[in-house]
């Protein structure tokens, strides 16, 4: 047997310990490796489960969105095919359907029932066709095929006035004021206007009416309230008017003091102050008895009340004709439309024949020359007379005669002329943001054209726009931009629109001072994407 060195020996156990630990390192380092590798495997694990997790969130998300896509695709088809049925019902004053009219609120749809809901919010509660509106809404809406039950409810728009300006606190809350005149007395006008305020709350209106004849009030002849006194509010000062059958009256009859004998100052005061300090509250219709002749009172009621229209009584003889004549034109100057004519003690029947004692065609001359469009005839009638005496106007104490029939045709009228009358001021001026130009349709008239805001700025004829000594221009053609826009545009009553400019300016413009300013022409029809 061969004999090793020990040297070589200690080489070989050198080299097999090295060997050894190169073996021992490189397992280390292949479990090393093995662990990081696995940690990445966890890590890329953790990673792929998160984004799984991400994804099927999103699917879930967008699955979700989807059916309530669906469920709104639905409701919105639903919503579609009610309104495009309702809007087969068009109002008779606009011509116009009651969805383009904004009527139709708060509607509600549940498929799966069947059940529609909706409400009807129309101008005024006296709308003489709100029952055929209630009904046509029930037949149109239940002939859809899957609707089983509809459920329709009536309401009026609240009472406001048409005007933009600050009006007296009593007449703030009110919708329209007729004014009932003549010119002249001794014609009836103060049973046409007791008789028109009664019919009009009989149709549902809540309605004031203001005795404005101091120097011979009618008022507290013709109704019978049980407070006859007119009371104070000693908080704010104010005036609590008397009610009968529902309408609140005011009188200077009822202040205690019977007939004034005063001068006419003194009277437009009174006047002022019995119209504008009585806490009317919410009135759909004020109907103002006016006092004959076309003076200072009669001016001043018609500056300080924002009248909506006026209803003219005559009788049929020539001389009435011509007093009555005189108040139409003070109306037109005053741009207070002319809505109907009342022509009284036409005529009475007996022995089969029908006489005119009075003679004709007053009243049918008075629409011929001023273009009024309505004419009622009342005749002479005992029990008409009567009732103005006795305290209760005949269409209560008699609500189906022929003469109560008569009102009701006027007070139908003076529902659907002050409906269209606002419907006309309201649109009469607005502004077209995507043409940048302000469009203008006087009420009246069927010609629509168009203004540019800065042309209309310039145009100001107001103290602050022009010197009221010299007629120095104030306010310079540079001094306002080209590319200025207004605000905000409102109705002033019937006579003009208030424009509030983006520097605070208001501006009232009168309809005839804008039909007088250089107009738009050729306006370059919009895009496809502008539109």
């Amino acid at each position: 047997m061969p004999l090793l060195h020990p040297q070589s020996l200690r080489h070989s156990s050198f080299e097999f310990q090295s060997q050894r630990s190169n073996s021992t390192k490189r397992l280390l380092l292949s479990h090393k490796f093995l662990q990081s590798q696995s940690s990445i495997i966890s890590i890329s694990r953790t990673r792929i489960l998160k984004r799984v997790s991400q994804k099927l969130s999103i699917a879930k998300a967008a699955s979700a969105q989807a059916s309530s896509s669906v469920g709104e695709s639905v409701d919105k088809t639903s919503e579609k095919d009610v309104l495009k049925a309702l809007s087969q019902i068009i109002d008779p004053d606009f011509g116009t359907d009651i969805v383009s009219c904004g009527f139709v609120k708060d509607l509600g749809i549940d498929e799966a029932l069947g059940e529609v809901s909706f409400r009807l919010e129309l101008t005024t509660p006296a709308c003489p066709v709100k029952d055929m509106f209630e009904n046509k809404a029930n037949e149109v809406v239940a002939a859809l095929p899957w609707v089983k039950k509809v459920n329709v409810t009536m309401s009026a728009q609240p009472a406001k006035p048409i005007f933009a300006g600050q009006l007296p606190f009593g007449l703030s809350r009110i919708s329209n004021i007729i004014a009932v005149s003549s010119c002249k007395g001794g014609v009836g006008k103060s049973t046409i206007a007791v008789n028109l305020a009664y019919t009009l709350a009989g149709m549902g209106a809540r309605v004031g009416i203001f005795d404005a004849d101091v120097y011979g009030p009618s008022l507290p002849t013709m109704v019978n309230p049980e407070s006859r006194i007119l009371e104070m509010n000693p908080e704010k000062k104010t005036i609590i008017p008397t009610e009968y059958m529902g309408v609140k009256l005011v009188s200077f009859g009822f202040a205690g003091q019977g007939r004034a004998i005063m001068r006419g100052p003194m009277v437009s005061g009174v006047i002022n102050q019995l119209l504008t300090t009585t806490e009317w509250g919410e009135l759909d219709y004020l109907v103002i008895d006016m006092p004959p002749g076309t003076g200072d009172i009669q001016l001043t009621l018609c500056q300080v009340a924002p009248l909506t229209a006026a209803v003219i009584v005559t009788t049929p003889q020539k001389l009435a004709f011509i007093d009555v004549a005189k108040g139409v034109r003070m109306f037109s100057k005053l741009k207070v439309p002319c809505v109907a004519v009342v022509e009284n003690m036409c005529h009475f029947d007996a022995d089969g024949k029908r006489y005119y004692p009075f003679g004709k065609g007053s009243g049918s001359e008075v629409v011929k020359q001023f273009g009024i469009p309505h004419l009622f005839d009342l005749p002479i009638r005992p029990t008409l007379s009567a009732s103005g005496d006795s305290g209760t106007p005949e269409v209560v104490s008699d609500p189906l005669s022929d003469v109560a029939r008569t009102f009701q045709d006027l007070g139908v009228c003076v529902v659907q002329q002050c409906a269209k009358i606002r419907q006309q001021v309201s649109t009469a001026v607005t502004y077209d943001k995507y043409l940048k130009a302000i469009r203008v349709k006087v009420p009246n008239s069927d010609e629509e054209f168009l203004l540019h805001p800065a042309t209309v700025r310039r145009n100001d004829r107001s103290a602050q726009s022009v010197d009221e000594w010299t007629g120095e221009q104030k306010v310079l053609y540079g001094d306002v931009a080209e590319d200025i826009e207004p605000e905000d545009i409102r109705p002033m009553g019937n006579y003009a629109v208030s424009i509030t400019w983006p520097d605070g300016f208001s501006q009232i413009a009168p309809y005839d001072q804008l039909e007088e300013i250089e107009r738009l022409v050729d306006v370059p029809p919009l895009s496809p994407v502008e539109v």
